[in-house]
């Protein structure tokens, strides 16, 4: 466990390495971020294999950083952000084979790409409340400059409502742990500390400071009615920063909501435990029947980002073990395959035809042109719709039975999303990739396009691989998950266990 610290200095290392190496060729800084985001991932993979699981979190650093307010750079990990971890390391490795034709200043590109990772790793192993917030920061301000400088559609726009709705979340969350600090006569921004000084407060108190902790949070998660940033930004964002938009960035917020938020306010999260569960619902709903009606291969894709968030966010609703449980498997689910898409769309698709219009790609005869692409998108169309096999189906499926223990509503009304997601991804599944071909001119299906490069094959591979293990074997990750969620931090938030 020692070793996870590594993967944030690894990976800010790699970023100023990647930098110095982007000024004598875009090959050195690719081969500098791939390794970095290797070793990185490395790094996360010997430690989990010597990972004991155990009720709490274990510390790996704990040291005076700002003494005089009592902020500490205080790093641990339990189960829960192990998976993260591991994702994370997953993901990064997986964009960056994926970003493998940027040319265009691609020292710089790498540098904030591997900059954004080093950030997510710090938030996934931050104790203290503050430095939670900083590496929090980290994540965020590297994705404008990559949505900015390299993205495609309404580029400046989709950046800037990214940055705007994240930094207005992050403001409501600094003032909940502020308030919370300071009504409470903490003495440091410790997690644990802070959840005591918290226990203190008056049902009212909590229920304020939760709300703004909450949705703060909430926000990046892709709440509904907040989470119009996501799509847009999902579109503009260059293929490799849109999975890790979707695949890592996302849960940022979503792990926030549950290891800070409810932890230290339990009591107002019991007060606003209907009104989450109902936005959740409503979240996966909507967009769904968004993703429906899109005309743009890419929103699709992006609206099915944000119903499939939903379902983290019901089962973090549901205020149980087991849907809590299954809310971290989905982020981790849902990280996986929701890259896989961005990737098969934006780089395999858009960067070959140029364009994303549904109906300019009907007569393409795409699975003829592009037959990995087709079978890659087949898959990771399955896996989102939760087919049995993949990771979606035992991550879904523990959120809906969590969940109907909570509510037998909220419940109904998430399977009929599962519904909505197979419609819209056999839509475009059909009409992108078999549809009719045209019968004459480039559209025939006979026109060539660039064959799909080695890394783009290795970073699918990659991908189809983790889905498809912890779909046949889900226990993997609920192994480490199940005893993180049984400790005191938690006991006071979530009611009953896992059968």
């Amino acid at each position: 466990m020692s070793l996870l610290p590594w993967s944030i200095y690894v990976s800010i290392g790699g970023a100023l390495l990647a930098l110095a190496a982007g000024r004598r060729s875009a090959a050195a800084a690719r081969w500098v971020a791939l390794t970095s985001a290797v070793a990185a991932w490395g790094l996360v993979l010997v430690a989990a294999s010597r990972f004991t699981p155990a009720a709490g979190p274990q510390t790996l650093v704990d040291a005076d950083w700002i003494p005089f307010v009592g902020i500490r750079y205080h790093l641990a990990a339990d189960g829960i952000s192990l998976v993260l971890l591991v994702l994370t390391g997953l993901a990064a490795t997986a964009g960056v084979l994926f970003s493998w034709n940027i040319e265009e200043r691609a020292g710089e590109f790498f540098a904030f790409y591997l900059t954004l990772i080093g950030g997510v790793y710090g938030v996934f192993m931050s104790a203290d409340a503050f430095l939670f917030f900083v590496f929090y920061e980290i994540a965020i301000v590297p994705k404008y400059f990559l949505i900015a400088i390299w993205g495609s559609t309404n580029r400046e726009y989709g950046a800037m409502k990214l940055v705007l709705y994240s930094f207005a979340g992050s403001a409501l969350v600094l003032a909940g742990l502020l308030w919370a600090f300071a009504a409470g006569g903490a003495h440091s921004f410790d997690l644990g500390e802070l959840a005591t000084a918290a226990s203190h407060f008056t049902r009212g108190e909590q229920k304020g400071m939760f709300a703004l902790v909450f949705l703060g949070f909430a926000v990046l998660a892709g709440l509904f009615p907040f989470h119009t940033w996501a799509p847009t930004g999902h579109v503009a964002a260059p293929t490799g920063a849109s999975m890790l938009l979707a695949g890592v960035v996302m849960k940022l917020g979503a792990y926030g909501c549950l290891r800070v938020a409810m932890p230290l306010f339990p009591a107002g999260f019991a007060a606003w435990q209907p009104a989450i569960g109902w936005l959740a619902v409503a979240g996966i709903v909507y967009a769904g029947f968004s993703a429906l009606v899109q005309d743009d291969f890419k929103f699709v894709i992006g609206y099915s980002s944000v119903s499939h968030m939903g379902f983290v966010l019901l089962g973090l609703a549901a205020g149980n073990v087991l849907a809590a449980a299954g809310a971290v498997l989905q982020m981790f689910s849902h990280g996986v395959i929701a890259g896989l898409l961005f990737a098969v769309v934006g780089r395999m698709v858009y960067d070959r035809t140029h364009t994303r219009r549904l109906e300019d790609l009907r007569g393409m005869g795409l699975n003829r042109l592009l037959p990995f692409a087709a079978v890659v998108f087949v898959i990771a169309g399955l896996a989102s719709m939760g087919m049995p096999g993949f990771s979606g189906f035992p991550a879904e499926l523990t959120i809906l039975i969590g969940a109907w223990r909570t509510s037998h509503e909220w419940a109904v009304v998430a399977a009929f999303g599962v519904l909505v997601a197979a419609a819209f991804t056999l839509r475009v599944i059909t009409v992108c990739f078999f549809g009719p071909a045209a019968v004459s001119g480039p559209a025939a299906g006979t026109h060539p396009l660039p064959p799909i490069t080695l890394a783009e094959k290795a970073g699918s591979v990659l991908l189809i691989a983790a889905t498809l293990l912890i779909g046949l074997k889900p226990g993997l990750l609920l192994d480490w998950i199940l005893p993180s969620l049984h400790s005191p931090m938690f006991t006071a938030v979530l009611k009953g266990g896992a059968p």
